[in-house]
């Protein structure tokens, strides 16, 4: 496009004034070209002539990029280059650009023009998809350009100039594809890592949520569970493997299988941490994770826990008051060569515990104990469900899809229990002292519960003869004080007989000459579950639970 044919489009005034613009001595570098003198020093000699003698408007429409030139506060259009005919058509100058130039406007770039003009300064916008399906950065840069007003003066103007980066966009969109599938695998994993549904205990109500990190390409390692022991007894555990990807979710997962098979040996929580602090050292010198563990007792109604560098749980009486499980806390996992220690907290009927990893409280530019203080509080408040209470905690937490870490949350409830549902829940207990009359005087106390309980007879028998035979077991191998322990929840009967003995009782196989060895067989053949674990002040606990026939 050559000046003449350019500034023949142009009304009278422009035309005469661009005309002067062509024929002035200046010797500015872009010539005859409506575009404004470059500033630079002007080359002299032969150089200027040759200089001059090109016109910016034809060298312009040999560029690759688009370029258009607008002015005035409609945004007139006075030149378009050949690349960007060729990308969106043809199009005739004079006319303002939300007529002329339909893309920008596709482009949401004509509020960006009046910025422009507004404040004389350069924007820039990057990677937009224009309608011709190609990417295009675009920069609009002001101009003072010669001869466009009535006057034959200077008008604002900005001059388009827009880079094919389809290549690069592309290239980007791919990158992009590849992180949303691998964080979508690593989600994916972490998820079935996870149990798909949480184990439910008799005494406690249970609710736990996961939510990954919104931002980043990868997932964490937080992982929770739920365990019933037996003997009416739970073990609840939350973790969080540090970094992120699938590494980090292998890992949780190792632990995670670890934790589950280390609590059916019913070891004290901080027996559980040693063992997995370990395992973690094993499984990667380099990687750390931080773990609670506790372990609820209905007959004791307590929480012993153990942490190894985790968040202290938080704990809700009845009434409201929130106070943190907090002492003792060890080193995370895999650092070694630490004694982990058990700590208890009483969790009576109605209270409300909740174990979160850090996700949850950790906000940048603020000391983590801010965030722990800011959920006491909002524990303070909050009723209902453990899934009501989980979904009030993460929602007060500020936690949303684009969240920049992982997070985990595991809530339950010791409900209180009164009326008709009360009447499922009943405890009783007989100190035995020993003597050839404990076993007959176990034997009658445990008929006679059984009997108030109105169970059908053929648990009532099984029951009685557990626990003869456990109570024949504690006398003949265990230790005063001794002690037998009934208990009924909704759905199964458990019996168990503690002593002051550590050693625990085995299943075996009894010879026929044998006068002994048969009575922890009888139990295990009977009952639908049975075991032993050693007690916190020393001794065990034997024990054995039937289902209750559904009704």
């Amino acid at each position: 496009m050559n000046f003449t044919r350019w500034s023949a489009r142009l009304p009278g005034t422009q035309r005469r004034a661009a005309a002067r613009t062509e024929h002035s001595a200046s010797p500015a570098p872009r010539g005859d070209s409506p575009l404004p003198a470059a500033r630079a020093e002007h080359p002299t000699g032969p150089a200027a002539t040759a200089l001059a003698a090109l016109a910016v408007n034809d060298t312009l429409d040999r560029v690759p990029a688009l370029v258009a030139l607008l002015h005035g506060p409609d945004h007139h259009l006075l030149y378009v280059n050949g690349a960007w005919t060729t990308a969106f058509g043809d199009r005739t100058p004079g006319g303002p650009a939300r007529a002329t130039l339909p893309e920008l406007d596709d482009l949401s770039l004509l509020p960006l023009l009046d910025q422009v003009l507004r404040s004389a300064k350069p924007r820039t916008v990057k990677s937009r998809k224009a309608p011709d399906g190609r990417s295009y950065t675009f920069t609009c840069t002001p101009l003072a350009i010669p001869g466009t007003d009535h006057d034959g003066g200077h008008d604002k103007g900005v001059m388009i100039f827009a880079t094919d980066v389809t290549d690069h966009a592309e290239a980007a969109e791919r990158l992009r594809a590849g992180e949303r599938s691998q964080r979508e695998t690593a989600v994916t994993l972490q998820r079935s890592l996870l149990p798909q549904e949480l184990e439910e205990p008799d005494d406690l109500r249970v609710a736990a949520t996961y939510h990954p990190g919104g931002t980043e390409t990868a997932v964490g390692g937080d992982w929770y569970d739920v365990i019933t022991l037996g003997g009416g007894r739970t073990a609840l555990v939350i973790g969080d493997v540090m970094g992120r990807g699938v590494r980090a979710a292998a890992v949780m997962g190792q632990l995670r299988t670890a934790v589950r098979a280390y609590a059916r040996l019913d070891l004290p929580p901080h027996e559980i941490l040693q063992l997995l602090d370990g395992l973690a050292t094993e499984i990667d010198a380099n990687q750390i994770a931080t773990c609670a563990y506790a372990v609820h007792d209905p007959n004791e109604g307590t929480l012993v826990h153990a942490s190894a560098g985790h968040l202290p749980i938080l704990v809700r009486d009845e009434d409201g008051t929130v106070h943190r499980a907090a002492e003792p806390i060890g080193p995370p996992l895999g650092t070694g060569g630490w004694l982990h220690t058990s700590g208890t907290v009483p969790l009576a009927p109605g209270s409300t515990a909740v174990f979160y990893t850090d996700g949850l409280v950790e906000r940048r530019g603020e000391d983590i104990d801010e965030g722990v203080s800011a959920l006491e509080r909002a524990l303070a408040g909050a009723t209902g469900t453990p899934q009501v209470v989980c979904d009030r905690l993460i929602r007060t937490a500020g936690v949303t899809a684009d969240h920049d870490d992982d997070v985990a949350v595991l809530v339950l409830q010791h409900p209180a229990r009164t009326g008709p549902d009360g009447e499922l829940f009943r405890n009783a207990a007989l100190e035995l002292l020993g003597g050839v009359e404990a076993a007959p005087r176990a034997r009658a106390f445990a008929s006679g519960v059984l009997a108030s309980w109105r169970f059908p007879p053929d648990l009532h028998d099984l029951g009685v003869l557990a626990a003869s035979e456990l109570v024949a077991n504690s006398l003949q191998h265990g230790t005063p004080p001794m002690r037998l322990r009934l208990r009924r929840t909704d759905r199964r009967l458990i019996i168990e007989v503690t002593d002051g003995d550590d050693h625990l009782p085995r299943r075996r196989r009894a010879e026929p000459a044998d006068e002994a060895g048969r009575g922890i067989a009888i139990v295990a053949t009977i009952a639908t579950a049975w075991g032993a674990r050693r007690t916190p002040g020393g001794g065990k606990a034997v024990w054995c639970e039937f289902t209750l026939p559904t009704t």
